[in-house]
Order: C-alpha cells, then sequence, then structure tokens
C-alpha cells in the first residue's frame, strides 16, 4: 500500500524533522523517513548548546604554532587518522583556503541570519513540544586556565561588539561565584548570556519529532539511498508500502552524499568525528551552565545523564571504528578542571559532523530534478540552527518570500 505525502523529509535529525515541522505548519502533508528513530545520530549526542554567540565559523588554524601543534597529533582538540590524510587533504586544503581573513569574513557575514534566528526559532518548538524543562537560559563559559588567555578572551569577545552580544568577562572570584565547583586555578571565563543550553539534545529532537506526529505526520523506516524519480515526484521502497512524494528533502546529514551521488550531485562533503563521555560529579560537585576549553577542545555539560563531556575533531573515515585516544585525552585535562567521578557508560559515544569546506550548509532546490531539495552541511552547529534552516527550506518550497537570502546557500556553488 502507497503511503502519499506533498514532501518526503529524509532524515530525523534535528534539520530534517525542524524541516518537517515548518513544512506542516505551510499546510503540506510530510513523512519523515529514516533508517533508525529520530534523534538517533549526531542530533543525539552534541554539547547541547543552541549557540547564538558562534559568529564566526569554526576555521582552519592559520597561525603557523597552532598548524605545527596540530601536525604532531598529541593534542586532545583536533586528532587525525594517518591513513587517512591522503584522501582528506583536498578537502583540507579547501577548507584552509576558506579560512584566509577575507573568505572567513565572507562566511561569517553568510552565516549570521541563520545564527541569529538560531534561538528565536528553537524557542517555539520547545514550547509547543512540551521540552521547555529541558532548557536552560543560563548561557556558557569560556573557560580560561591563564590571566594571558583571559585577557585574549576578552579581546576577543569585545571584537564581535558589532553582533551585540550579551557577555559578561569574569575574573577568577566572581567564576568561583558562579560556578563554586571549578578548580580554583582556573583564572577566569568569558560568561556568554545569549546562547541557550539542553539537558538532552536527543530528547529535544524526539519532542519536536512527537509534537510532528500529534499535529498528523507520519515517520517511517526506511533506507533513504533507495530513493528514485517516481512518475511526477519521488519514491521510496519501505517495510509499510511505497513513500510517494511530489517533493523529497535530503537532510541526512553525513549521510546526504549516500543518497545525492546517485542521483548525480557531486558535493565536497567530509566529516569531523566527535565523542562524548558521561561521568558523575564527584562527591557534591555541580554544573550550572556548559563550559568550553579552548585548549583541549572539549565541553563539558550537565545532561539528563550526568557530565557529558564532548570532545573536539577528529579527522578519519566516517564509518570507521571509534577510537578511545581523544576521550582519553580531553578526560586528563577535563579532571584537572571539574571534579569529575567515575564514567557512566563502559565506552564513548561517536557521531559525525557533515561538513562543507566553505563553512556554509547546502539549503535549497537540487536544481537538475524538479522537486528534489537539500538541507545538510551543518558542521558543528547542526542543533543550533536546525529550526532555522528548515524554515528557509519550507519557505523556498511552498513558494513563500523566504525571511533571508538563500543565496549563499545554494546547491551549485560547488
Amino acid at each position: 500500500m502507497a503511503i502519499d505525502s506533498d514532501v518526503a523529509v529524509l532524515g530525523a535529525g534535528i534539520v530534517g524533522v525542524s524541516t518537517a515541522l515548518h513544512l506542516q505548519a505551510r499546510g503540506r502533508s510530510v513523512v519523515l523517513v529514516d533508517r533508525r528513530d529520530p534523534g538517533e545520530e549526531t542530533s543525539h549526542g552534541n554539547a547541547g548548546l543552541i549557540e547564538r554567540s558562534s559568529v564566526i565559523p569554526y576555521a582552519f588554524p592559520r597561525n603557523v604554532l597552532t598548524i605545527l601543534r596540530i601536525a604532531l597529533n598529541r593534542s586532545s582538540d583536533v586528532r587525525y587518522d594517518w591513513r587517512f590524510l591522503p584522501r582528506v587533504a583536498p578537502w583540507l586544503f579547501q577548507y584552509w583556503r576558506n579560512s584566509a581573513p577575507q573568505r572567513l569574513a565572507e562566511a561569517a557575514r553568510d552565516m549570521l541570519p541563520l545564527i541569529e534566528r538560531s534561538v528565536s526559532e528553537h524557542r517555539p518548538l520547545l514550547t509547543e513540544a512540551g521540552a521547555t524543562h529541558l532548557a536552560r537560559e543560563s548561557g556558557w563559559l569560556e573557560i580560561c586556565r591563564r590571566p594571558q588567555d583571559l585577557a585574549a578572551s576578552a579581546r576577543g569577545a569585545a571584537q564581535l561588539k558589532q553582533y551585540r552580544l550579551d557577555h559578561d568577562v569574569l575574573d577568577a572570584a566572581r567564576l568561583r561565584e558562579l560556578e563554586p565547583s571549578l578548580s580554583p586555578s582556573i583564572a577566569g571565563a568569558v560568561h556568554w548570556r545569549d546562547p541557550l543550553s539542553v539537558s538532552s539534545p536527543g530528547a529535544v529532537t524526539k519532542a519536536y519529532a512527537e509534537l510532528f506526529l500529534r499535529r498528523g505526520g507520519r515517520f517511517v523506516r526506511a533506507d533513504a539511498r533507495a530513493l528514485k524519480p517516481s512518475g511526477a515526484g519521488w519514491g521510496l521502497p519501505s517495510g509499510e508500502g511505497e513513500v510517494r512524494a511530489k517533493h523529497a528533502v535530503i537532510a541526512l546529514g553525513a549521510w546526504s552524499t549516500d543518497c545525492a551521488a546517485p542521483l548525480g550531485y557531486r558535493f565536497p562533503l567530509a566529516v569531523k568525528r566527535g565523542y562524548h563521555m558521561h561521568f558523575r560529579p564527584a562527591g557534591n560537585a555541580s554544573l550550572g551552565r556548559p563550559m568550553v576549553s579552548a585548549y583541549g577542545g572539549f565541553v563539558l555539560s550537565p545532561m539528563l545523564d550526568g557530565i557529558r563531556m564532548t570532545t573536539g575533531v577528529e579527522m578519519a573515515p566516517r564509518d570507521a571504528a571509534p577510537s578511545p585516544v581523544q576521550v582519553d585525552r580531553a578526560e586528563a585535562i577535563a579532571r584537572t578542571l571539574f571534579p569529575l567521578g567515575e564514567r557512566v557508560q563502559d565506552t564513548p559515544w561517536m557521531g559525525v559532523r557533515p561538513c562543507l569546506p566553505d563553512m556554509k550548509p547546502v539549503i535549497g532546490p537540487a536544481g537538475r530534478h524538479p522537486g528534489l531539495w537539500f538541507n545538510f552541511g551543518h558542521a558543528h552547529h547542526g542543533f543550533t540552527l536546525g529550526p532555522a534552516s528548515g524554515r528557509l527550506l519550507a519557505e523556498m518550497l511552498t513558494g513563500e518570500a523566504p525571511a533571508i537570502d538563500p543565496a549563499p546557500y545554494r546547491a551549485d556553488r560547488f
């Protein structure tokens, strides 16, 4: 028996679920398709930040000393598989070129309209989905171990004045008032107040998916790679019958090219792998908001399952076996900053961030196939930008005037 709808959204992470909700709100019937339950992949394991303050994209380092440090492959913030370097080198070169000051400024300008709407687009969904109890208004802390680090972070924050971001520079005493369990050896922190954080990004994504179902949407398990043109639209086999829709949206994150490539679309999509591990706080220690250690490249964030430590970047094949190295390195540093107790899980969780070398996602029509749309490549900001990019895609698909210019995210820019 066929399952007919106006739109099939492929991918039930935060981007796909948000896209489905915005299409629903504009009167379209939607089927959400994934091989797993909603929120089970990258949307499950991130740091839970809705990052309004990340107005400058994560760029390839341009400082020679930083590059040399990373090249030694001994740090916790960036790690790479030597055997993978020849395959990923062309992508890294493009990433490095796009991280030059002028190009980075252009990328920041292009991403700003989405970043500015990150919190405001999440808020109504959190409310309607009954998930506000999972959200915190407390911002996050940029931890600085040494006075010179704090001075540099304060200067960096001041340079972002044009973006009207609310922040405080905290010395050691003020930081201890805010978070008394942090190590007294920390020199201070920049407290970014605009972002929200959540105590379970996976639970938030599932709550949004449940809202989609309550509104009359349908979720179907299927392999999105089987998507093919069918009649005047698109078809996809599933165990419940063929999914048929006039429009199909590929929102599969790091797996988007698995679906797009058989249709003739080539994107320079790479993945930055990352890990998380939960810890019980030692003794009576507590943490009221996420803290980011730039030196260690990790985040400690209070979650429903404990204190979640999320790691930085691992460059390795998407589907290669996980490695414990980065978690172990980050944990050693984290224990000097916050009193972590024992690990909650036996093994770390691993996820993959879908990254394009110009640091912008693809959002919009495919071009060569009527009714085919893309919404992927959000890098470190998938959870942050899911609702904002979902709205933009829905506006374009339904013919509504977009709230922001979609040109920077067009599919044919590569």
